[in-house]
């Protein structure tokens, strides 16, 4: 009896397919992310030629300069061409000149000073 047994043993695992963990990478599945290959490496990002300039606050560098609602032509260096209000990562406006800045320009739009969208013609 003990050598039916291993005989119906035998049969089996022969009729199976060989386990396949030998086949794959401990790491799991290829192509999964976080997995490098030194193949696929990107080169390392290049350093400016020349340094960054500095952005720095227009209104706190010339206090003459006012933000006011009534002079469309200053705010509209702070908007785009689809007149959003840019941000002041962008142009460079402290925290203090940009929450007055976003008030003038709402306060100008209000009054058709400064158009909403550029569908609104003069």
């Amino acid at each position: 009896m003990a050598e039916e047994s291993v005989k119906t043993t035998e049969t089996t695992a022969g009729s199976r397919p060989a386990p396949r963990s030998a086949e794959r990478p401990a790491g799991g599945r290829e192509g999964a992310r976080g997995e490098r290959r030194g193949d696929d490496r990107r080169p390392p990002p290049r350093r400016p030629r020349y340094p960054r300039k500095r952005k720095f606050c227009r209104f706190c560098a010339d206090t003459s300069m006012q933000i006011d609602h009534k002079n469309p032509d200053l705010l509209k260096q702070f908007i785009t061409d689809r007149y959003k209000i840019l941000p002041a990562r962008v142009t460079g406006t402290c925290a203090k000149h940009q929450r007055a800045l976003t008030t003038a320009v709402k306060r100008a739009r209000n009054l058709a000073l400064l158009p909403f969208t550029p569908l609104h013609h003069d």
